[in-house]
């Protein structure tokens, strides 16, 4: 059974947690549940970056984790969001380029590039691993282009 608790947006420190046994459709609906949160919690301008980073970690817990269980979070922050991915296997996630012709392999690049930071914290209590990303508003936004 997966459990979930909504975030609760009038505390600075918000969270979202659920724990999940994903499947082929899961990141569609972890990507609406991660908009929703976002747009919520006014940072509508990282929902773009954050749901496909969301979408490759998810493919890789559906791909590499036996069982497919997950617990995903986000946690607001001060000026953007952390996401974070855990589950019970061991196996590190490594970033690799990719087979330019192939079908896959090219997730965590694709994840590097749409965040601003992003890492993998191996669980201190056992097997498993936390694979995170964080997405920050821009300091300064560039003026908006003259008719």
């Amino acid at each position: 059974m997966n459990h979930v608790t909504g975030p609760q947006v009038t505390d600075a420190e918000s969270e979202y947690h659920a724990e999940f046994a994903v499947g082929e459709h899961s990141a569609r609906h972890l990507r609406r549940i991660l908009r929703l949160y976002l747009v919520r919690s006014g940072l509508r301008d990282l929902a773009d970056a954050a749901e496909l980073a969301l979408t490759e970690l998810v493919a890789n817990v559906v791909r590499h984790v036996p069982g497919r269980r997950c617990r995903v979070c986000f946690l607001l922050q001060p000026g953007g969001v952390r996401v974070e991915v855990a589950d019970h296997c061991a196996e590190l996630p490594a970033r690799t380029a990719g087979d330019p012709h192939g079908d896959s392999g090219r997730g965590l690049v694709t994840v590097a590039a749409v965040t601003d930071r992003w890492g993998v914290t191996p669980r201190p209590d056992g097997p498993g691993k936390t694979v995170w990303f964080e997405c920050r508003l821009s300091r300064a936004a560039p003026p908006a282009p003259r008719p």
